[in-house]
């Protein structure tokens, strides 16, 4: 083929991040994790589309909010015209799916889901277009102990994680009627400081003035934190379950700090609102957030029902977990099968099944249009692989009926290596992998000869 027609090189998309295998284990640690803790606590998992009809995210998020205006792939089904949406967060799908199949007909429901959501952002570190969260939602409670549970949950995976710098920040952003009151006030305030406000706060100003609370620009601190506070705009009932969830979580030795400028840019969040913080990830530093949404079920055409819920970033939580040290260097296996010549690698496979059998994870090495087949090339591949064992079979071992199984993590390098019969190898091996967790001086010399 001619230089100037090679064939271009197909990139991913922009924003769309790949998982490599490097990575696979930090994930797959961090969601065993998250999956045990939430188990502990009586969540079942339930599994929505990555695809919704995109009224369902105007209708719950709010059409004025930057995720509706500005950040969702949207498109119109070629084929029947629906206008779809990829997910930009589970809690609409969750509570959808919880309606059309009428989940709490039998009482409350504690859920959870995990997967790919879809936000057209700039991408930033830990922030990608196609990034992952795991969330829980409690539909159906209405106290403040489910608040607190969600929160007492979170810190326990971060405990379990090894995350000791995430700090906890609460606020209460009261009921509609509440908030109401509040946003008439608040608009006056910020239309007498007009001209503090910068191009995104003279946007929301009268679509989503609670948003402009939360702004990062260091120009309009000052201003922001002198404005009305929504705390003082609580009624007692507001009041008394914001006071239930602060005195659950200080009984239970959870410290929080109250931030009378969290909010929430979503439409359908009531009363409790929460986030985890991290200083470890720059200004963006929040890796969960949640709180209360008790409106949200009746906005979707059910009967009034309280919810409380969580989502946290996947990736940013990961890169936490390795900025700690927290995510070790996985093994791809606990034995590497070498082999040299036709009969060694039609046995290798009858030995490589049987052990896979008893529950041994087991490479076979396979020819590679780029390395040798050696047995020193073998054995480089062996040793890279992090595996436990070698288990060597060429023409002697097909001979003698044995394999030679080398110990490649032993520090004993003149009894680190023998030959053990085909029929014995598979009980010898895993009363070895077995001896090695029970106790790291396990004598390896029995079978052995």
């Amino acid at each position: 083929m001619a230089e100037n027609s090679k064939v271009k090189k197909i990139l991913g998309v922009k924003g769309m991040n790949d998982v490599l295998p490097a990575d696979a284990h930090a994930w797959e640690l961090f969601e065993n994790t998250v999956q045990s803790v939430l188990k502990s606590y009586g969540y079942q998992q339930i599994r929505t589309p990555i695809v919704e009809e995109t009224a369902l995210f105007a209708r719950g998020l709010g059409a004025v909010t930057d995720i509706v205006e500005k950040e969702m792939y949207s498109f119109a089904d070629s084929l029947n015209g629906d206008n779809l949406t990829l997910r930009p967060e589970s809690t609409a799908g969750v509570v959808r799916a919880v309606l059309e199949h009428n989940l709490i007909y039998d009482g409350p429901k504690r859920l959870w889901y995990t997967g790919p959501m879809f936000r057209h952002e700039r991408p930033q570190r830990g922030r990608y277009r196609q990034f992952h969260q795991i969330g829980a939602e409690a539909v159906g409670f209405s106290g403040p102990d489910i608040d607190a549970e969600l929160i007492m949950l979170c810190q326990r995976l971060w405990d379990d994680l090894g995350l000791d710098k995430v700090r906890l920040e609460l606020n209460s952003i009261g009921d509609a009627e509440e908030r109401s009151r509040h946003r008439a006030d608040l608009i006056a305030y910020f239309e007498q400081h007009r001209e503090i406000l910068d191009s995104d706060a003279q946007r929301r100003l009268y679509s989503n003035p609670l948003r402009i609370l939360d702004t990062k620009n260091p120009t309009m601190q000052a201003m922001v934190n002198a404005a009305p506070k929504l705390l003082d705009y609580l009624g007692q009932e507001s009041l008394d379950h914001f006071e239930g969830v602060q005195n659950i979580l200080r009984h239970s030795n959870i410290p929080f700090t109250i931030n009378t400028r969290l909010v929430r840019g979503m439409d359908y969040y009531n009363r409790t609102v929460f986030e985890w913080i991290s200083d470890e990830l720059g200004s963006q530093g929040t890796v969960c957030g949640g709180g209360r949404y008790d409106p949200l079920v009746e906005m979707f055409g059910g009967k009034p029902t309280p919810a409380c819920g969580f989502a946290m970033g996947v990736e940013r939580l990961i890169e936490l977990m390795k900025a700690k040290g927290g995510v070790a260097n996985q093994k791809q296996c606990d034995v590497y099968l070498v082999h040299q010549g036709e009969a060694a690698m039609l046995q290798s496979f009858v030995l490589a099944e049987n052990m896979r059998n008893a529950g041994l994870d087991v490479i076979l090495h396979c020819a590679s249009a780029n390395a040798g087949s050696s047995f020193k090339a073998q054995m480089k591949r062996a040793d890279g692989s992090g595996a436990s064992f070698a288990v060597l079979v060429g023409e002697d071992e097909i001979a003698g009926n044995s394999a030679t199984v080398k110990f490649l993590r032993s520090t004993d390098q003149e009894n680190n290596q023998g030959a053990v019969p085909f029929d014995s190898l598979t009980d010898y091996l895993v009363d070895q992998i077995i001896g090695e967790c029970d106790d790291e001086h396990h004598d390896h010399t029995n079978y052995l000869h």
